[in-house]
Parts: structure tokens; sequence; C-alpha cells
């Protein structure tokens, strides 16, 4: 067996599970690749499983299993990594909310043990595909987001579904979002909470100017287009957190779901609804807190 770590280095969180996913390597024989940025975490430890190399692609290449330590983050990192390579990844959680990274570090060695005797399933997770009108494609995992940068205005952003007016949204931005970003931006922004895998979209404003404003679920084998019109201020579009500043009016972006997937571990003892409970906590009587 060939795992491979993905983790940032310059997260204090991070070094004790990636020693420790070390340590249970070299007793049960099983390598572990990974970039030479990683070595500073283990202080210069002899590590007979550790196997160093130049890069993340050069790791992921030569494993069996991507292991994604950290937070969504890093899960959504891995994602851009590998999202034309089918192989699976465990998301292990060292920070705190992390609804991707189902493994809580805690859970590290019982997770290892499943990985090693193949009991686990695999979740497929669709990415969003963006094409704007200067021909630069851009995918997500999460979201794209249409925002204000350094404003107190808000912005003015049209949308068309499968060539139907939908609205001009005139908010601080607008949040496409897919069933996997459902609970990121997208819930704190007042939108749904949707099941992986469903096929649809979700299209969220945020702080729109008219409370009758509400976000909307729309089928995603069609196309979303999306207009950005020359304004007073500068907008901002971004794909999972990466930035690209308009430059060209109108921009205009059409969005769909992608043929891109990726492979998330599930492994026997987890699922969903149980990560949604255990991170919203749901159920959770406040009285019995002492």
């Amino acid at each position: 067996m060939k795992f491979a770590v993905i983790a940032n280095p310059t997260k204090y969180s991070v070094k004790e599970p990636f020693v420790d996913l070390l340590k249970w390597s070299d007793e049960h024989e099983v390598q572990v690749y990974f970039c030479s940025d990683l070595r500073t975490l283990y202080d210069g430890e002899d590590h007979p499983s550790a196997v160093v190399v130049d890069d993340e692609e050069s790791a992921i290449d030569q494993a069996d299993i991507i292991i994604a330590l950290g937070g969504d983050g890093t899960m959504l990192y891995t994602a851009r990594l590998m999202k034309s390579i089918q192989k699976p990844i465990l998301g292990v959680n060292s920070g705190r909310l992390g609804f991707m990274a189902y493994t809580q570090k805690e859970n590290l060695h019982q997770a290892l043990e499943y990985l090693i005797k193949d009991e686990y399933r695999i979740e497929k997770r669709y990415l969003l595909e963006a094409k704007d009108n200067q021909g630069n494609i851009y995918h997500a995992l999460n979201e794209f987001l249409f925002s204000k940068k350094d404003s107190t205005s808000m912005v003015n952003v049209g949308a068309e579904y499968n060539e139907m007016f939908i609205n001009n949204y005139w908010a601080d931005g607008l949040i496409v979002a897919s069933p996997t970003g459902s609970t990121a931006y997208n819930l704190s922004s007042g939108g749904p909470i949707v099941m992986p895998n469903t096929d649809v979209i979700v299209v969220t404003p945020i702080n729109p100017h008219t409370l009758t404003t509400r976000p909307l679920v729309l089928p995603s084998d069609k196309h979303l287009k999306v207009t950005v019109e020359k304004q007073d201020h500068e907008v901002l579009f971004s794909y999972d957190g990466q930035i690209k500043e308009i430059s060209d009016y109108p921009y205009k972006v059409h969005i769909k779901r992608s043929n891109f997937t990726i492979d998330l571990i599930e492994l026997p003892n987890q699922s969903y609804f149980d990560t949604l409970r255990q991170k919203l906590m749901w159920g959770m009587d406040s009285r019995n807190r002492t």
C-alpha cells in the first residue's frame, strides 16, 4: 500500500497527525510519499515509511490513496491537483470545522486500518465548470463567487438559466455553489444544504438589497449565465477562493456541471448526515452543558 500526503506545513495543527501517520506506516510497512516541504514536520527523525519526492504531483502519481491532511482548504487544493486523476482521497481534519474532511485526527489509526483492508466506499463529488467570454475555463468543487472589492457599494449581477432571464441581483455578491459547496459560503449566506451528488447548482445572493430575493436551486445539466456589467467599483470573480480580477466588461460566465469528479473515501462508520449532525451540532441541547 502506498499513500501520498497533501498538507500545508505552515499549519501548526498538521504536525502531530502527520508524524502519527508516519509512525503507524513504519509499523505496518506502508510507504508514504510527500514533497520535501513536509520534511520540516518530523525534525529529521528516521521514518522508513517516508519517501520524499520533488513535488505533490509526483507523490500523487506514485500512490494508491491520497491523504489530504488539514481542513476543507486542503481538500479544495487537493481537488484542484486531482480534477483529472481518479484516485481515492481520504480527508483527515486537523482543524476546526471540515465538512469534506470526514475523519478526525483522533480516529486516524482506525481509518488507516480500514484503508489497508480495503474497507471503504467511494463517494464521487463533481466539480462545477465555468467558461468566460475570454475563453478561460475554471473549475470549482465548492463555488464560484462574484463579489465587490474594497467598496461599501453593492454589485449588480445579472443571471439567466437556459436562456431564460432570472434576475438582476443587487447585493454584496452572488454565489453559485455545487452540492459539496452548499455547506461552505453558501450556508453562511443563508443558502440551503444539498445532499452531495444531487444534480443541481445553488444560486445564492449575499445580503441582497431586497429581502424577497431568495436562493435558487437549479438543475445542473443546463447553463447558468452570469453577466457583470461595468460598474463604479471593481468586481471580483473567484473559484474556490482563487481570485480573478475582472478588467473587461461586460464579463460573462457560463456555468454548468463539469465532467470532472473527485473520489472521496467514506469509511464504514461514517455518513454525510453524521458529519452534518456533528459539525452543526444538530440535536444538541445547550441546557445540558455545565
